[in-house]
């Protein structure tokens, strides 16, 4: 499920002349019956709100004021989230003869025309106050403060996130709560301006309008407008002739497949940037401590401490919270045993809020692999917002490889990458592309569509990712990725587990082993596929292509190299 809630204003939008209909009040309770929560978002004074509708205790909140005053019915505790203007102010606009004028706990209302004599006291005072119009009446707030600004106070409250809210208004002071929330719905007797900027006008008036969007959501989630909903797709990069190539963050799952140092965690943290920008929680199980210093997250973990489940949900019951678990603790043939424990409260977990929006799983081959397990990983019947990285596609079980709709590849090897995909779940490969995949392309194909796959070049980062350079100086990075110092007859077997052991065996290797791997520009290509650092490794191998450097030479410039971008202990 998708939505978990309905944020609606009041006046124009629930009610007709002040009261909410019979007809309208049994779509309230129906959507309440199905477990989801209800907000109200209104202009009104909550003394007000009492008065005019007696089924206030429906709500789980009611953002009151404007955004100012949160009231919530189960427990009857309001929260201000802003001061009243000073008294002096108040009498100012009643010697001015302002009238009506409501005073609230923070809010004061008036109607137009008094908006002239409103303002002019606020200059004489010299007050940072602002002035919000809704259809004739004149509202005083402190600055800042809007339906958007209660909302999201409320909803992070009730550990909701706006991606999963449906909000519904009419008038000049809804655009920015319906512009928070992941679908914005307008009445069809809204304002123009606001009708404009809807994701979805409804046929219905007023309560009528209510009554359609939560019949709709009861029916289908509005599954019908994931691919409308533009306003929060996640930029993947650019084709050829210009067109942007754009990802929808919700039924969305992706295999990021290519080969190692061929720029998938790039991709990946440009993907994972953009989901952030646009508030989505995401949860990233990180084996090689790639994600740490992800900024907008908490990592958890380290190669010395395993996180546990209940850390992982404390963690991710916070909506704005996004997390990375680093697995750097966890053995190798124990990963697929810790995502077991850990998948069915993350899932349960989305069951009821719908976050986390996004889990992925980098080295997606150790996490779920292939396997003659007799019992092995549970996953759901249908599965939405998760990204595997690998370097193996065949190595994933099909089961998980099975709810994959998005395949981008990277690299030079596509159309194996492909092709192995293909194999594990049964699809025909589409139309390999011909001509090479150049350095900062990737092609996507969208498997469970008619569309061929395509080409594009990759939207980078806007903050390349900090690396876990610790990791990569001092860590294990385990026997598949050591650089082995044999020499040219294979005699030796020195084996390098990471920066600091490469530094130190360089220094006490003879010139001819160190020479001869120099020439085949082995270290380039550890650099580059082990280290994954292909800054480092552009280096280096303009360093191995100079040949009238010595063995000394050559040795303290790619020590250099590496002491520059890796912090290494005396």
């Amino acid at each position: 499920m998708r939505y978990f809630a309905i944020a609606s204003d009041y006046d124009g939008t629930l009610a007709i002349d002040g009261r909410v209909d019979e007809q309208t009040l049994n779509a309230l309770q129906r959507f309440r019956d199905s477990g989801r929560k209800l907000i109200l978002v209104t202009g009104r004074h909550l003394d007000d709100v009492f008065q005019v509708f007696p089924q206030f205790d429906w709500f789980d909140c009611i953002v009151a004021e404007n955004g100012a005053l949160l009231y919530y019915p189960a427990t009857h505790e309001e929260q201000i989230l802003g001061e009243r203007p000073p008294d002096s102010f108040i009498e100012r606009l009643k010697e001015q003869q302002v009238q009506p004028l409501g005073v609230g706990r923070v809010i004061i209302s008036t109607w137009e025309p008094f908006e002239t004599v409103v303002l002019q006291a606020i200059r004489d005072f010299g007050l940072e106050l602002q002035v919000i119009f809704n259809k004739g009446a004149v509202m005083v707030l402190p600055s800042g403060i809007n339906k958007a600004v209660g909302l999201q106070a409320a909803l992070t409250r009730l550990g909701l996130s706006p991606h999963n809210v449906v909000g519904i208004g009419d008038a000049e002071n809804d655009h920015a709560f319906l512009e928070l929330c992941e679908c914005s719905v307008a009445v069809a007797n809204a304002l123009p301006m606001l009708i404009e900027r809807a994701d979805f006008v409804t046929q219905g008036c007023r309560g009528e309008g209510v009554q359609e969007i939560i019949d709709a959501l009861l029916t289908t989630d509005l599954i019908h407008l994931n691919t409308q909903n533009h306003r929060h797709q996640i930029l993947l990069g650019t084709q050829a002739s210009g067109s942007e190539v754009y990802l929808q963050p919700y039924d969305t799952n992706i295999l990021l497949a290519g080969i190692s140092g061929g720029g998938k965690t790039t991709l990946a943290t440009g993907i994972l940037e953009r989901l952030s920008e646009h508030g989505y929680q995401f949860c990233i199980f990180d084996p090689e401590g790639d994600y740490e210093g992800f900024e907008g997250s908490v990592v958890l973990g380290n190669r010395d401490y395993i996180p546990r489940v209940e850390e992982v949900l404390n963690l991710l019951e916070q909506p704005g919270q996004s997390l990375v678990i680093n697995l750097l603790g966890v053995k190798l043939d124990q990963r697929p045993l810790f995502l077991s424990e850990i998948l069915p409260p993350l899932l349960a977990l989305r069951a009821r809020t719908g976050r986390p929006h996004w889990i992925v799983l980098d080295e997606a081959h150790q996490m779920i692999p292939v396997s003659q397990n007799p019992n092995p990983l549970a996953l759901p019947e249908s599965l939405n917002g998760i990204m595997m990285i690998t370097v193996h596609p065949d190595h994933i079980d099909t089961a998980a490889l099975s709810f994959i709709n998005t395949l981008i590849t990277i690299g030079k090897a596509q159309e194996e990458t492909i092709s192995a995909f293909c194999a594990a779940v049964g699809h025909c490969p589409p139309t390999i592309l011909e001509g090479e995949v150049e350095l900062g392309q990737a092609v996507v194909w969208f498997s469970k569509t008619d569309l061929p796959a395509f080409k594009f070049k990759v939207q980078p980062p806007r903050i390349e990712l900090h690396r876990h350079k610790r990791n990569y100086a001092e860590g294990n990075l385990g026997a598949d990725k050591w650089f082995y110092f044999r020499g040219s007859e294979q005699k030796l077997n020195l084996k390098a587990q990471n920066l600091i052991t490469f530094s130190q065996l360089a220094e006490g290797i003879d010139d001819e082993t160190w020479l001869y791997h120099l020439h085949r520009q082995d270290y380039s290509q550890w650099f580059k596929n082990a280290i994954k650092d292909e800054e480092l490794a552009n280096e280096v191998a303009q360093i191995e292509k100079n040949q009238v450097l010595s063995a000394a030479e050559s040795r303290t410039q790619i020590k250099g190299a590496i002491t520059q971008r890796y912090t290494l202990p005396v």
